[in-house]
Order: structure tokens, then sequence, then C-alpha cells
């Protein structure tokens, strides 16, 4: 496996090393003692797929609040998307800053993003799953997010927006706290 760390404090990019024959290949996609070693959260207490049929399909920039952050493993196993993570950790030295890079089945890169960092993608293709695998059991009352296009963050988005929820595109312009 391949760790490639990002812009953002805590978010990597993982890509599968292969191991290449004539069957085809083979190659880890998480190891728990190579993520600890890198500060990662590890225990995954609860996997989740998001299917979107077509293209240009924004949903995000979501996050839930303390106590009940939660870390996740992202990968797209069907089309592609843009995956984006924003730091919205005060004490964080890239506090406020973005970080989107392109997941697909073909690349089969995985977006790794720690505690305390909202999350949301694109859809570059129709037919779009992803998989998650999540540290925290999702709580409902928890569920925040913040706007998709709100200022304070610019994430320049690769695409139009066709669908969205409207939740996702009525979230509030964010306010740091603390």
């Amino acid at each position: 496996m391949i760790f490639a760390p990002t812009s953002i404090d805590g978010v990597w990019l993982i890509e599968p090393e292969r191991l290449e024959d004539e069957r085809g290949f083979f190659a880890r996609t998480w190891d728990a003692r190579e993520a600890r070693s890198r500060g990662l959260a590890t225990a995954f207490v609860q996997s989740s797929v998001s299917y979107n049929r077509v293209r240009g399909t924004l949903r995000g920039m979501h996050y839930q609040a303390h106590p009940h952050e939660e870390a996740k493993l992202v990968r797209c196993t069907a089309g592609e998307i843009f995956d984006v993570a924003v730091d919205l950790r005060p004490e964080s030295a890239t506090f406020g800053g973005w970080f989107g890079s392109n997941l697909s089945a073909d690349n089969r890169v995985a977006m790794y993003i720690p505690e305390g960092c909202a999350h949301g993608f694109l859809t570059l293709s129709d037919g779009v799953e992803i998989l998650y695998d999540i540290s925290a059991h999702y709580k409902p009352k928890a569920g925040c997010g913040v706007r998709f296009d709100d200022p304070a963050f610019g994430i320049e988005w690769p695409g139009r927006v066709a669908v969205i929820n409207e939740r996702d595109r009525t979230y509030p312009d964010f306010v740091a706290v603390g």
C-alpha cells in the first residue's frame, strides 16, 4: 500500500500496491498496522454504501459533531468521483483548508478522512457507487454539514452540480468557533 499525505493534516490518499501476474493482480486495500504507524484510526465499526444515479450528483459536506466525530475511509467501487475533505478542526494547522482528489473504480485509490473534517463528493460519471468504512456509529442528532459552495472554503468543484438535496444545498455559512 502506498500512503500519500495531502495538503490537509491527517487526510491521506491510499493506493493499493499491485502484485500482478498472468491472472491479473492482488493488492491490499487496508492494513491496520501501517495505518496506525501514521496515526490513523484503525477500528471501523460501520460500513456504508452510497449509490448515485447520475453525473453531477453532489453529496456533502457532512460531519458528526463532538463527541461523535468519525473518521472515514472512502473508496469508489463503480464510476468516478471528485472526493473532498474540509478541515474543521480549529487547532489544526490546516484549519479551513480543503483537499480534493479523483477516486474511481479504475484507479482504486481511497481517501482517509480523519475526525473533525467534513466530507463530500461530486460524481463525475453515471452509476457511481461509494464504499465507506466509518470509525463511529451514526448519530442522527450529531449529523452536521457545511455548504459545498461556502466562500469560507472556496472548494473548486470540477463540474456542474446537477443533483443535490435541499439539506446539503442550504447549510448556513460556516462560522468558526473556538
